[in-house]
């Protein structure tokens, strides 16, 4: 079961649902802004509904990734499943391994592993987005809270210590970011690309 699971979440989160989109308008979202797949980049097409749709199904396909597994072969299953969506999402074999950086389904898998923690952790990512007009640092804070807040909210640590990791590489995804953002060049939210 475990590999099964393992590969559920993997193909699950491989979905490239910002390529997928932004091709429906003629637009490679490889070509525009950070070249990044992710909900983020999509929005500096200008197109919010686009963007948003990128932001929901990245989330969904993470947390499918876990309620399936779960249903099939209970909480380590889901545990493998989650993971691998991320692992996924991030490095999909279908786009030569260079995929998005895993915020929305980060999300998504906590969501649906720890319902409470994924609020926890939903409302840190709006927070520090809205707060600093930056969607690289609410989303490095929401990775951070994610195993904090699976940590703090359920009696099983199993999802913390496996939420970890995944936050970690999240922020070292995000390493050209934290360079811009100490150089002051990082682009705000809602900023379209030039």
């Amino acid at each position: 079961m475990q590999w099964i699971a393992l590969g559920i979440g993997y193909v699950l989160g491989s979905i490239p649902f910002g390529l997928l989109l932004t091709r429906m308008i003629g637009i490679d979202i490889r070509s525009v802004g950070s070249g990044n797949i992710g909900s983020t980049n999509v929005l500096r097409t200008g197109n919010k509904g686009l963007a948003a749709a990128t932001l929901l199904l990245d989330a969904g396909k993470g947390a499918a990734a876990v309620l399936i597994a779960r249903e099939l072969g209970g909480e380590t299953a889901a545990i493998l499943a989650g993971t691998a969506a991320f692992i996924g999402h991030c490095f999909p074999v279908w786009l030569r391994f260079r995929g998005g950086k895993g915020v929305a389904t980060i999300l998504g898998i906590t969501l649906a592993a720890a319902p409470l923690a994924g609020v926890i952790a939903l409302a840190t990512w709006l927070g520090g987005a809205l707060l600093t007009r930056y969607s690289s640092v609410g989303g490095m804070l929401a990775a951070i809270a994610c195993p904090l807040a699976a940590w703090a909210v359920r009696d099983n640590i199993g999802w913390a210590i496996h939420l970890a990791p995944l936050a970690a590489l999240l922020i070292f995804l995000h390493r050209d970011n934290l360079k811009r953002l100490a150089a002051g060049t990082e682009s705000k939210i809602g900023q379209k690309a030039k």
